[in-house]
């Protein structure tokens, strides 16, 4: 991890005078510890143990920046967190992040939140893969569970907390996830890894990477089995059986080439196809079985003519497919919408009518995007730093169910974006910036930021942020028509019409942040408090549904978290925040239920020696009301404890380990159906 600046204690031109006394102190408060301590573990630390500093993050307004100098709230998590957290896919990682909730939900798609509004589709979060999004313009929903990426493959997580369009645009609306892959420098050699546990959960993984002159490669291929939730639960009083398996194989790869001492190309591949089983026993009109596909290749180069000066132009190409053919025979008596009865005795649900005659509907979605774009990086002059580029993005989508027709819907959206910082004074950094976009269904809009860094004193920072933000309606909340025939091609019933033109969401939020270090503590904090006013926001309503711009409400509350490792061996992260929603219920009567009053998180790692060590995490989350589909569920603490030990065997690394989740007691996830019951898996990789 890069080190920031206002960590270090050689006095500079902007550190001076308080701070060598700051240090003078710190240098004393060691020399003490040893002295009353000198056969306990702190007496071998030294003044840079205590002094821990920032780490650097870029996703925030794409300059380089240690955290308490980012303009907004940012959260990393690192490899380490990730492999004592014991989770293997994606989305559970955000249960680290302070404010979100995260749920898997059924049909192989996940649920996430910040501060509420958290539905099935995830559509008001922009998630980047080394700048390239993954958000679905068809429905917006992010598609995790195909995503071609190891959790292996990951360098580090970084999530904007807020929104954040000024850097990245429209759908950066709530928050920004940035997953951040390993450069090939760092998976130079061969690696294996395999897992296998209960709840169908088992996984393989192999990647090897090297390099040959100026050229540096990765190849990873992976495969991997889930099996959610219980299969025979009970809705109601009902017996059902959830089809949940999936089996996901993956392959991705790397190469970066240096050109010459300044240029360096770098390209990306990944596809992915999956084999899911979905639905439920109680409706047999649903399908049943998923195949979904996923195709991506990604080219930059870059040139860097100083630390403070570098260009890079980028393009990508991404491809989803998805299908759920339901073979399913559905029965129905008349066009009044009443249900008969199929031969077999199986009822059938009188939302579809057939006459008599048999039908069957199956779900599907293709969808396209092609992205090109330029990034300037430049140092305007000693105390200027700016970051200034362009981006145009074309987007198709296709769906015979849910866009009624053959055709190939497409737009193309187009941006401009600016950020500067300017350092006022050597204690007042003062950063700035805005996103003009056009977008192919709601026009031109402007996002802006102002945000104001102010030190208080060496290692504590004072941050007040201001900015705008939008989101823009997706072709299915503009254009979604779900309407069933018989299969005589006579219209029976819309469920879905198309809307009326939208206007985008906007988000306008007052942010204020302090991030602390407290070196003699060995601690870190960054809190916030915020208040957001959400306007035009797009909910559905009526027979048949349209989505439609509501009233505006709000949304505050505050976060806090905190780094803490009290003795070497040990560090915790731990996360907690509160949120209200304020608002009438005909916007959404579910909306004030979406936010948890109470939300927390604690991960703790514990080196044990001799190669060992233990981890513990500990998900707390109050009673909340999952938006679309989703149920109330109630309040619940989740307990999942992690024991590995690494040695080297015939000059390989080797890495065992046991991970058990929800050692407490069963809850719900997003449905009063899906039971999370306690289970174990194994894991055991090498890397020669």
């Amino acid at each position: 991890m890069r080190r920031g600046a206002g960590a270090q204690c050689a006095p500079t031109s902007v550190n001076k005078g308080p701070h060598n006394s700051y240090c003078g102190l710190v240098r004393a408060l060691v020399l003490g510890v040893a002295v009353a301590c000198p056969h306990a573990a702190w007496a071998a630390l030294t003044e840079a143990d205590f002094l821990d500093e920032m780490p650097v993050v870029l996703s925030v307004s794409r300059l380089s920046q240690p955290v308490n100098e980012a303009p907004a709230a940012v959260t990393v998590i690192d490899q380490d967190m990730i492999r004592a957290s014991g989770f293997r896919d994606i989305p559970d990682l955000l249960r680290l992040v302070p404010g979100f909730s995260v749920a898997y939900t059924r049909d192989n798609t996940w649920a996430i939140g910040y501060h509420g509004m958290a539905d099935a589709f995830s559509r008001r979060f922009q998630v980047l893969v080394d700048g390239r999004s993954i958000y679905s313009a068809a429905y917006g929903a992010v598609s995790w569970g195909e995503l071609p990426l190891s959790v292996d493959d990951i360098d580090r997580i970084e999530v904007v907390r807020g929104p954040n369009a000024a850097t990245y645009g429209a759908n950066a609306f709530l928050a920004v996830i940035n997953i951040i892959t390993k450069d090939p420098s760092q998976t130079l050699g061969s690696f294996a890894s395999v897992q296998y546990g209960e709840q169908g959960m088992s996984g393989v993984t192999l990647r090897h990477g090297g390099e040959q002159g100026d050229l540096r490669y990765r190849l990873t291929l992976s495969a991997q089995t889930r099996d959610r939730f219980e299969t025979d639960t009970l809705d109601g009083t009902t017996p059902v059986k959830l089809y949940e398996e999936t089996q996901t194989y993956f392959v991705n790869g790397r190469a970066d080439y240096r050109v010459s001492a300044t240029d360096e190309i770098s390209t990306q591949f990944g596809l992915s196809v999956g084999d899911w089983q979905a639905g439920h026993s109680v409706n047999a009109d649903e399908p049943t079985g998923q195949n979904v596909s996923a195709q991506y290749a990604q080219f930059k180069y870059r040139r860097v003519n100083s630390p403070d000066d570098e260009w890079m132009v980028q393009a990508y190409f991404s491809r989803n497919n998805f299908e759920a053919p339901n073979q399913a025979e559905i029965c129905f008596d008349t066009v009044e919408a009443e249900p008969a009865v199929c031969p077999g005795g199986a009822p059938s649900p009188p939302r579809y009518v057939a006459t008599g005659q048999m039908l069957e509907a199956g779900i599907d979605w293709l969808q396209t995007r092609f992205n090109l774009e330029f990034q300037r990086n430049q140092r305007l002059a000693p105390d200027w730093r700016m970051v200034w580029g362009a981006e145009v993005r074309h987007e198709t989508a296709e769906s015979l169910r849910y866009l009624n027709s053959n055709e190939t819907f497409d737009g193309t959206l187009a941006r401009a974006y600016a950020n500067f910082e300017w350092r006022a004074r050597p204690s007042l950094l003062v950063q700035g910036g805005a996103m003009l976009e056009h977008h192919y269904f709601t026009g031109t809009d402007l996002s802006p930021r102002l945000a104001l860094n102010y030190t208080l004193a060496d290692g504590h920072t004072l941050r007040l942020n201001l900015s705008e933000a939008y989101r823009s309606p997706t072709f299915f909340e503009q254009k979604g028509n779900l309407t069933y025939y018989t299969t005589a091609g006579m219209e029976v019933v819309q469920l879905f019409a198309p809307s009326n033109p939208l206007r985008p969401e906007r988000i306008l939020s007052r942010e204020i942040g302090y991030v602390g270090q407290y070196p003699v503590l060995r601690l870190q904090l960054d809190a916030k408090l915020f208040h957001d006013t959400i306007y035009d926001y797009i909910n559905s309503d009526g027979e048949p549904a349209r989505f439609d711009n509501r009233d505006d409400f709000t949304v505050r509350g505050g976060d806090l978290q905190l780094n803490w490792q009290p003795v070497p061996e040990l560090r915790l992260s731990a996360q907690y925040a509160r949120a209200f929603i304020e608002a009438d219920a005909s916007i959404d009567k579910d909306l004030t239920r979406s936010a948890p009053r109470n939300n927390f998180s604690l991960l703790a790692r514990y080196d044990l020696g001799r190669g060992w060590e233990a981890s513990g995490g500990v998900y707390r989350s109050s009673r909340m009301k999952w938006l679309s589909e989703g149920d109330i569920t109630q309040a619940y603490t989740r307990w999942d404890v992690r024991l590995a030990r690494r040695w080297k065997w015939q000059g390989r690394e080797v890495e065992a380990a046991v991970t058990g989740q929800n050692l407490g007691e069963d809850y719900e996830e997003f449905r009063d159906t899906n039971i999370f019951k306690r289970r174990v898996y194994g894991s055991l990789s090498l890397a020669w």
